[in-house]
């Protein structure tokens, strides 16, 4: 059940609103300016900060972790970059028609284009699985724009106050929009087995979920979006939204239709083909979440729910 503002303690509470009305007044001020200098503005002010907010303490953790050969020298580019892409996501998500225009206009390609069109034609549900690399909502409103209707699982922000104003965000990109929680998930369900297209972000640690090596460390991962898949028929497409050298522009990459096998044997292959497309494209993906939480054995009484866009972490 989600937490409403006046059910947190009074110091959390003061803190969230407090930390949104500063975030909403940055944003803000943003906006005044032009897209074009607005983006890569944002990216900078918020790679800037990575030292002092702890963004760069998490991603030198996480590329020792996984990548121990890259030089320091490398490491801190890639420090710079992902802080800088996290700034231009979160700014694009909010900048409404102007970022919307840039990713109706990104080309689309890759095997998977084929397999969704069929799927469509064909009547057949679809689930679109990605990570939090690149800008994944770039991918979702490309595609949207070219008549793929499609809702988008999301998890519930742990801010009341930033909850808000980010799914109203979100939905300007396209609805329906299902919260994560059993609500959420019969809304979707119905919405698959009308044949439906789906988007889900499956790149965060899931508690309940199964150990899945990511970049050759095993990593706590969902299976839910290749159980979906298997029960409802669906076609389970990798899609990326690769943002191009100029910071603004993006490029749509379906790739190939994961074959129907086990959910585990799935899961896996979406984690390799994540994978593939991060090592060409380092600093797109983001390093600051803690995607290598010690795993946490627990008794379920339903599948672990799939996580989703989110960038609280």
């Amino acid at each position: 059940m989600p937490i409403e503002s006046s059910q947190l303690p009074v110091g959390k509470r003061v803190s969230y609103f407090f930390g949104n009305l500063a975030l909403r007044g940055v944003l803000g001020l943003a906006g005044l300016v032009p897209y074009r200098w607005r983006i890569p503005a944002m990216g900078r002010l918020v790679s800037s900060l990575g030292p002092i907010v702890g963004f760069d303490r998490r991603v030198r953790e996480n590329l020792a972790l996984t990548c121990p050969e890259l030089p320091q020298d490398e490491v801190t580019r890639l420090c710079r970059e992902v802080g800088d892409n996290a700034g231009r996501m979160i700014t694009e998500l909010y900048a409404g028609a102007p970022f919307i225009d840039r990713a109706k206009a990104a080309p689309i390609s890759g095997p998977g284009l084929q397999a969704l069109e069929d799927a469509r034609a064909a009547g057949r549900p679809v689930i679109l699985v990605t990570g939090h690399f690149g800008n994944y909502d770039a991918a979702r409103a490309g595609l949207i724009s070219r008549g793929f209707s499609m809702g988008a699982l999301y998890r519930r922000m742990a801010n009341p106050y930033f909850n808000s104003h980010y799914v109203r965000a979100m939905s300007r990109v396209g609805t329906p929009m299902f919260e994560q929680g059993k609500r959420g998930m019969v809304e979707m369900v119905r919405h698959l087995k009308k044949g439906g297209i789906i988007a889900i972000v499956a790149d965060l640690h899931v508690h309940g979920g199964e150990l899945i090596d990511f970049f050759g460390k095993p990593a706590v991962t969902s299976t839910v979006p290749a159980e979906l898949a298997l029960k409802y028929g669906a076609a389970l497409i990798p899609v990326y939204a690769i943002r191009q050298d100029n910071g603004l522009d993006f490029e749509i990459l379906l790739n190939a239709e994961i074959p129907a096998s086990d959910a585990v044997t799935m899961t896996k292959s979406i984690c390799d083909d994540l994978e593939t497309v991060v090592r060409r494209h380092m600093g797109q993906w983001f390093w600051i979440h803690r995607r290598w939480k010690p795993y946490l054995p627990e008794v379920r009484t339903s599948k672990a729910q799939p996580d989703t866009p989110n960038t609280e972490e």
